[in-house]
């Protein structure tokens, strides 16, 4: 796979890096990656992927930009209001990047379509703040062997977590938490939506690349209003309804 001169030019940084170079430059241009949800998460994380380099995105979320969208999701300018994400967001992800196929959904993931959107994605990141939708993604993912790297926040404090094969992302959250919390119920520090989303394109790059040693089975914990971050490990749950139904 070769690259054009303004290729070589935009993606300078990456080529010179001993982790990525060209092969690994060459490794992003050759893949294709889901974005679920395009708000606080997914909007940079979407940025953050077009700019590097990523050869396909697939954008999906039903929802239009809202002008309490644009305090954190930075993909978005007052000219969106009103338009579909997944419209705007294209436009803004060409604009950053022609090289870059970007094809967009407009549609809520659920269970009946999760397969079909996700099934032929080399890797997904899920942004959404809806447990339903969480769980629908991470069956589909286990379905297909591909790595989910799962983002959220609310108030001052993310997470992001890469889970791949077991455990996944149900064995993390078995049942939606009866105290569950949406960013519009409590609030949320809009730059933390940048740090977490680019947490999360960072670690799709990590395993597209084979660079450094990707969150695979672990959970890093951001706590923003003190500047601290720790990482825990998940354990895969023997009783697993999605990853141990799926092992062999």
């Amino acid at each position: 796979m070769s690259f054009s001169d303004d290729e070589i030019e935009r993606y300078a940084r990456h080529l010179v890096l001993s982790e990525i170079g060209g092969p690994g430059q060459q490794r992003l241009k050759a893949t294709r990656v889901a974005i679920v949800g395009l708000g606080g998460v997914g909007g940079p994380a979407a940025l953050y992927l077009a700019a590097a380099g990523v050869g396909a995105l697939r954008l999906i979320d039903d929802d239009a930009v809202a002008l309490s969208n644009l305090q954190r999701q930075v993909l978005f300018t007052g000219d969106d209001l009103a338009r579909p994400k997944v419209e705007a967001g294209a436009e803004a992800l060409d604009r950053l990047n022609p090289h870059v196929a970007v094809d967009a959904h407009r549609e809520r993931i659920t269970e009946a379509n999760a397969e079909a959107l996700l099934g032929d994605c080399d890797v997904v990141i899920d942004g959404t703040d809806d447990f339903a939708a969480r769980f629908a993604v991470n069956a589909a993912c286990v379905a297909a062997g591909a790595p989910l790297v799962s983002g959220a926040l609310g108030r001052w404090s993310g997470q992001v977590g890469v889970f791949h094969g077991r455990p996944c992302y149900r064995c993390l959250v078995p049942e939606t938490p009866p105290d569950a919390e949406t960013c519009a119920r409590v609030g949320v520090v809009g730059a933390l939506a940048g740090v977490v989303g680019a947490m999360a394109a960072l670690e799709a790059i990590k395993l597209i690349t084979g660079a450094g040693r990707p969150l695979t089975g672990r959970l890093l914990l951001y706590d923003g209003l003190t500047g601290t971050a720790r990482t825990v490990r998940v354990s895969a749950d023997p009783d697993c309804s999605v990853c141990a139904a799926a092992s062999p």
